[in-house]
């Protein structure tokens, strides 16, 4: 795949991948420790992370003897705008989302 807006998608398409995305949302991780979730190998993971990495999506470094994983939220810029032109993929309101089925299912058990 050489169109870097296919790579994205490929990269995006594996809901491991995905999982690892959201990881690193909230900092940097060192591949053990983006590991530790999965009941796959860390060579498994390694590979993931390496479609990742040639998607742009995350960039890897070493410090010291540990590996760092770190996301890369611009790589996904192209798919972003892609999928804004279909004019369907607009930000989620969750609390219209909540009022609207408040409305529309009012006697809905609560939890």
């Amino acid at each position: 795949m050489s169109d870097p807006l296919d790579t994205v998608f490929a990269a995006l398409a594996d809901p491991t991948r995905r999982a690892i995305l959201t990881m690193l949302l909230e900092d940097d991780m060192a591949v053990t420790d983006v590991a530790e979730p999965f009941s796959i190998s860390l060579a498994a993971i390694s590979k993931h992370l390496m479609i990742l990495t040639r998607a742009g999506l995350i960039a890897q470094e070493k410090r010291g003897r540990v590996k760092w994983c770190k996301l890369q939220p611009d790589a996904m810029r192209g798919a972003s705008i892609w999928m804004q032109g279909f004019g369907q993929f607009e930000p989620v309101h969750l609390e219209a989302f909540e009022r609207f089925l408040a409305a529309e299912l009012p006697d809905r058990p609560d939890k």
